[in-house]
């Protein structure tokens, strides 16, 4: 009995030194003087095993916490940065503390897969090393697990190592419950590397399988953004075909707008024209008719289509 009644103290503790910590740290974050950010970025977190030592147990609990930091950390650089941003390019940001409290995320638990996805959207263009690397780890941990290869092979296609990425898919699609199209993308990146249709592939198997909601919604922009790209191809066609027959820019979509409405694009889908005979993008936006090269843009002021 008075063992039990030892044990229980002990948990209670431990629960109590936990709620310090976490009600410390946010005392903290609320009440800390401004840094210079060079300084600010200096204020690392322990390592991955010191903090598992100091666990004493509760590494799961520990892992969350670390997790939660690394997407504040991100949010606190997004909520003071001026522009528009994508998750999968925050390079302005310069996020130096980003990949080491994933790393501890990860370190505590092994498991978290959630972080290992995470990482392998945002770190590619903050550093292509270190996104590889935290999710060789997960791989490393998690053997069986096909979607981590999912993650590596993005990786690699993202960063341009297209045989490295062809692969990757390949040796995930020989694992148990591996979906079908692992296959497919392995032979399609290793026939058409960054091609468009590669991309809308790679971003339509993110969206289906990522439980992520950010992740979706990148995967779900950026598909509108190669829709896009194809509509703006068939547009230059035609402004280019009218600039041939009268030698001169067209004044305004009018001009071109029965031209317009005949577009089949690559998709099999119709060429979307506004009332006023206005082509516009995937959300409705009307695209820009630019004089001064004679060529078609997004509204970048306006338009929700990601512009990069």
């Amino acid at each position: 009995m008075q063992s039990k009644k030892q044990t229980i103290v002990l948990a209670f503790t431990i629960v109590a030194c936990f709620a310090v910590v976490i009600a410390l740290s946010r005392y903290m974050d609320a009440n800390r003087p401004k840094l210079d950010s060079n300084i600010e970025e200096e204020n690392l977190y322990v390592a991955g095993n010191t903090a598992k030592k100091m666990s004493l147990g509760f590494n799961g609990l520990v892992a969350d916490w670390y997790w939660m930091r690394s997407l504040q950390y991100i949010g606190r650089k997004l909520i003071n940065h001026k522009g528009d941003l994508q998750i999968d390019n925050l390079t302005a940001l310069n996020p130096k503390l980003l990949y080491p409290l994933l790393d501890n995320a990860t370190t505590l638990d092994p498991d978290f897969t959630a972080v290992y996805e995470y990482g392998a959207i945002v770190l590619p263009t903050i550093n292509k090393d270190d996104a590889i690397k935290l999710v060789k780890k997960g791989i490393e941990a998690n053997p069986a697990d096909w979607k981590l290869y999912h993650q590596l092979g993005y990786i690699y296609w993202k960063s341009g190592d297209f045989k490295s990425a062809s692969k990757t898919y390949l040796d995930g699609s020989k694992l148990p419950f591996a979906p079908p199209w692992m296959r497919v993308m392995s032979a399609r990146i290793e026939g058409e590397g960054g091609s468009r249709q590669t991309a809308r592939e790679m971003f339509t198997n993110m969206l289906n399988e990522s439980s992520d909601r950010q992740i979706k919604e990148l995967a779900a922009k950026r598909l509108l953004q190669i829709e896009s790209f194809d509509e703006r191809d068939e547009i230059q066609k035609v402004i280019l075909s009218f600039q041939e027959r009268a030698k001169r820019c067209p004044s305004s979509w009018l001009e071109i707008t029965n031209n317009l409405s005949g577009v089949t694009l690559p998709t099999g889908r119709k060429l979307r024209i506004a009332s006023n005979g206005t082509p516009v993008d995937p959300l409705d936006t009307p695209y820009l008719l630019v004089q001064k090269n004679c060529h078609v843009d997004l509204d970048w002021n306006n338009s929700k289509i990601p512009y990069k």
